[in-house]
């Protein structure tokens, strides 16, 4: 037994209360090592002769990465208090594991176990409840649809164009609202927009004024006709904030350029001396290295007053259902509490989603964001599905990794977004395979998380590195791919109808056959196992008992064969309703 690879803390993914009654405990060995893991647990306070009085519960392998074997436990403590350690047993030796390290026999006094204090109700992670069934569609306001020509900046190009990083075709909210129909008949329940507030750029990440619209778009009117309108057809509507870094003509920058030190802004941002430039070399931070990016001091008091009143005026003035929050890991952690708690105070329900590309768990303790966008997920899914750098099982492995980084509650409200404005487009990164985009999105769909479709990818819009992937929406129905998207609403359709398809089961990947991707969803009611084979030959394989004579909901047949073929490029869903 390999005890340097055993591993768990109290607190974290590894142990957390999933709801006011229930503590999910984790413990991490060697991938293979152990045979059986079982949980020792009882009340800190209930002994006998001195000695602690414990229950035994068996652990299951809850997955499996490259280097390691996961193994969980859910308890429901009868006083919400827990205190626990480890039964190890590999095939020649058992141990027991707790916070003083490894015994030979289970320890009797209290002080050498782990310990769960107690579940307190304001420590519990609460994501809006309404997330888990949101399927989100991400919306580029610039090149979704021309609305308003009156609105058109100068030079706008006729609709469809290339996309330049500086060009404009004169997307609006009146465009948005023009095809909400066409969302909601696609099964949307959530828009993310990125930036629409005053800025010198089509995308809008260089904000010049925080607490105007861009003219571009419309004005405050009609984006309350907009939300109205969505919130109607009930669509949840999620702004993006650029709390990081300003525009350069954001009015404090522009202030400290013409004043320099005596400027009153100049705390406002990170200045190492004056000039602000001198040659080429900048002498203030930035986002990246872009000169119109200046990063904000965040810190400030002022600045921090001023960002939560944004924050908070249009979350009160205009309802919306969520923050985006652009480069969030670039800014300080006290500053993200704060915001928590002044936008939680008006809207108990509102989503707080932080762009993080990279391990995000610091992030989501519960006092600052409720979810990340999802990239190490997007990541396995587009090398696997979309580029075929992975094999099936190092696609798991991964997979397994990234569910596991994570508490199960933050894994129900995760971002899974396949593409975005970021990214290149999905199709593009597939070469053009359309059976690989649908097999991404049914992965996506079938999987804990809350899904995002951006803009255009339904209907087979193609598309480079930025600006390439930000071209314009096509609407004309004879040029869009209308079997993709068919294929996409229809998927939409079976997360909303068949609970355990979307949050309202658990996922395991199944050990079926070492090239599909097989897993279950389930809850107490139904089971559904998926069979996806990525590759390009036909694969024969059985099907456990368990589901012989359940649906396929696909096909809506009854299946009843042990022995199945998963032709290349597809898949087979079996649904079965427990008695």
């Amino acid at each position: 037994m390999l005890k340097e690879a055993i591993y768990h803390r109290p607190k974290n993914n590894f142990a957390y209360s999933y709801d006011s009654d229930t503590v999910h405990i984790r413990l991490r060995s060697k991938k293979g090592d152990l045979t059986h893991v079982s949980l020792l647990h009882g009340d800190s306070y209930i002994l006998k002769d001195g000695i602690w009085v414990y229950d035994e519960e068996d652990m299951i392998l809850a997955g499996s990465d490259m280097l390691f074997d996961y193994w969980m436990a859910e308890i429901k403590p009868a006083h919400r208090r827990l205190l626990y350690g480890f039964k190890c047993v590999s095939e020649d030796e058992t141990i027991y594991y707790t916070e003083r390290g490894f015994f030979d026999q289970a320890p009797e006094k209290t002080a050498n176990y782990f310990n769960f204090p107690y579940i307190n109700p304001a420590d519990i992670f609460t994501a809006p409840h309404w997330v888990k069934d949101t399927v989100w569609y991400q919306i580029f306001p610039e090149r979704f649809g021309n609305g308003d020509p009156r609105l058109n900046p100068p030079n706008t190009q006729p609709w469809g164009g290339k996309p330049e990083f500086d060009n404009y075709f004169g997307g609006d909210f009146q465009g948005v609202i023009d095809h909400l129909d066409y969302l909601q008949d696609l099964g949307i329940t959530g828009i993310y927009f990125t930036p629409i507030f005053k800025a010198n750029t089509n995308h809008k990440y260089d904000t010049i004024d925080y607490l105007q619209i861009d003219p571009q778009f419309g004005d405050e009117a009609l984006l309350r006709k907009l939300i109205d309108e969505c919130h109607q057809r009930g669509i949840k509507v999620m702004l993006d904030a650029v709390f990081n870094h300003s525009g350069y003509f954001f009015g404090p920058f522009q202030d400290v350029l013409e004043k320099g030190e005596a400027s009153k802004y100049k705390d406002w941002f990170h200045i190492r001396k004056f000039p602000l430039q001198e040659g080429d070399k900048l002498n203030y931070e930035t986002f990246s290295f872009e000169k119109n990016m200046p990063k904000l001091n965040t810190e400030n008091p002022e600045v921090k007053d001023y960002l939560l009143n944004v924050a908070s005026y249009w979350v009160n003035n205009f309802d919306i259902d969520g923050w985006r929050l652009d480069v969030a890991d670039e800014v300080d952690h006290a500053f993200w509490r704060e915001f928590r708690r002044t936008v939680k105070a008006i809207k108990p329900d509102v989503y707080i989603l932080g762009e993080i590309w990279h391990d995000a768990l610091p992030w989501l303790q519960g006092d600052q964001f409720d979810a990340a966008m999802n990239y190490r997920f997007v990541h396995a899914i587009v090398d696997f599905f979309a580029q075929r750098k992975m094999t099936a099982e190092q696609f798991k492995q991964e997979i397994t990794h990234v569910y596991h980084s994570y508490p199960v509650p933050t894994n129900e409200v995760a971002f899974n977004l396949l593409g975005s404005h970021d990214t290149p487009r999905l199709l593009t990164v597939a070469y053009d395979n359309k059976q690989s985009v649908k097999l991404s999105y049914l992965f996506a769909l079938s999987s804990p998380g809350s899904p995002c479709i951006y803009y255009g990818d339904e209907i087979g819009l193609t598309g480079g590195p930025d600006p390439d992937c930000r071209k314009c929406m096509i609407w004309d129905e004879d040029k869009q791919d209308c079997d993709l998207r068919a294929f996409i609403q229809k998927a939409i359709a079976l997360r909303k109808q068949i609970p355990a398809f979307g949050n309202s089961g658990s996922f395991a990947f199944a050990d079926i056959h070492p090239e599909l991707i097989s897993y279950t969803r389930e809850n107490e009611q139904e089971k559904l196992l998926f069979l996806i084979n990525s590759s390009d030959t036909p694969i024969q394989a059985d099907v456990p008992d368990v589901f012989m004579n359940a649906q396929n909901v696909w096909t809506e047949e009854i299946h009843n064969e042990k022995t199945v073929t998963i032709q290349p490029q597809n898949f087979m869903i079996l649904h079965k309703t427990m008695q």
